[in-house]
C-alpha cells in the first residue's frame, strides 16, 4: 500500500476513534471514575472523579480529530497536563513510583477498548486492527504526556522541598534587642546564600537590628565564591542600617582566605560567636559582667 494512502487510513482511524470517544465519553468518563489513577486521588466525591475523567476524554477526541495521536505536543494535550499535573502532584506526595503511573494508565485503555468493539462488531478485521491501532497509540502518546508531567511535577516538589530544607536549616536568632544571628552550617552555594540574605535582611527590618552576626563555625570550606556571597550579604546588611561581624572563623579558614588573596579588611571578624556577641553588646553599651557582680547592666 502507498504510503500516502496508508496515511489518509490511519487519519480516518483516529477520527473514527475521535469520534467514538466524543459520542461516549460520558460512559468513558464513568468507568475511567473507578480507576485507580481517578479513583485514588479524588476520595471523597466521585463525581470530582468523573469530572477530571471526562476533562481527559474531551481532551482525547481533540487529539484524534485532528489527526495527531503519535504528537505529545499536540494542542489537545494542554488541558491533559493541566488536569493531570493536579492529579499527579497529589500521587507524588503519597509516594507513587513512576512505574505505578505508567500501570495506571495503561489500565484506562481496556475499558474503551472494550467499548470501541461493541461499536463497530461488524467491521472487516482490517478496519478492527486499524482502530484498535489508533486507539492504541493514542493512549501509549497519553501515557507519555502523563509520564513527562509526573516527572515535571516531581521535579518540582523536589525543588520545593530542598528550598524549605534550606529555609529550615537557615535560622535567625535574635541574641539580644537589637543583634540577630544567623548560624550557618554545611556547604554554601548560591541558592543558599541567596535565602540567607533574604532572611536576614528580613529580621534586620523586623527586629530593627543594628548588629547581624554570620557565624560560620558550620561552614567546612571558605573559598572565592563563598567569601562573595558573604561579602554580598555584609553590603546588604550595610545597606539596611546594620553592620554584620562574621564570627567562626578557624585557623584553617583564615589561611585559606589569606591564601585566596581576599580582602575582608572592612569586614568586621571575631573567632567564635560569643566573641562577636560581646563586641555587639560593647558598641550598644552593654556591660558584659561575671556572675558575681549580678550579670548583665548598661553603662
Amino acid at each position: 500500500m502507498p504510503e500516502h494512502e496508508a496515511a489518509v487510513r490511519q487519519g480516518s482511524s483516529a477520527r473514527q476513534v475521535g469520534d467514538f470517544l466524543y459520542r461516549h465519553r460520558e460512559r468513558i468518563a464513568q468507568r475511567w471514575a473507578d480507576e485507580p489513577l481517578f479513583r485514588s486521588v479524588f476520595t471523597v466525591s466521585r463525581d470530582e472523579a468523573v469530572e477530571a475523567a471526562r476533562t481527559v476524554v474531551e481532551a482525547l477526541v481533540q487529539v484524534a480529530e485532528s489527526d495527531r495521536v503519535h504528537d505529545t505536543e499536540a494542542p489537545g494535550f494542554t488541558a491533559v497536563r493541566e488536569q493531570l499535573g493536579r492529579m499527579t502532584s497529589a500521587r507524588a506526595r503519597a509516594g507513587i513510583t513512576m512505574a505505578q503511573v505508567s500501570a495506571e494508565v495503561d489500565a484506562l485503555r481496556p475499558p474503551i477498548a472494550d467499548l470501541l468493539v461493541e461499536e463497530f462488531p461488524d467491521g472487516s478485521p482490517q478496519e478492527v486492527r486499524e482502530r484498535a491501532t489508533a486507539l492504541t497509540v493514542l493512549m501509549g502518546t497519553l501515557r507519555l504526556v502523563v509520564l513527562d508531567t509526573a516527572l515535571s511535577e516531581g521535579q518540582a516538589l523536589i525543588e520545593r522541598q530542598q528550598l524549605q530544607l534550606i529555609e529550615v536549616a537557615t535560622p535567625v536568632i535574635k541574641l539580644w534587642d537589637g543583634i540577630v544571628a544567623v548560624p550557618l552550617i554545611g556547604t554554601l552555594d548560591s541558592a543558599r546564600s541567596q535565602v540567607v540574605m533574604e532572611t536576614l535582611l528580613e529580621a534586620i527590618v523586623e527586629q530593627h537590628a543594628r548588629f547581624a552576626i554570620l557565624d560560620i563555625t558550620g561552614v567546612p570550606t571558605v573559598d572565592s565564591l563563598v567569601a562573595q556571597h558573604l561579602m554580598k550579604t555584609v553590603a546588604a546588611a550595610r545597606l539596611m542600617g546594620a553592620e554584620c561581624v562574621v564570627s567562626g572563623i578557624r585557623p584553617a579558614i583564615a589561611q585559606t582566605i589569606v591564601h585566596l588573596g581576599l580582602d575582608l579588611g572592612t569586614v568586621v571578624t571575631r573567632a567564635s560567636l560569643a566573641d562577636a556577641l560581646a563586641y555587639a553588646l560593647h558598641e550598644l553599651g552593654v556591660a558584659v559582667v561575671g556572675p558575681a557582680s549580678g550579670g548583665v547592666g548598661t553603662r
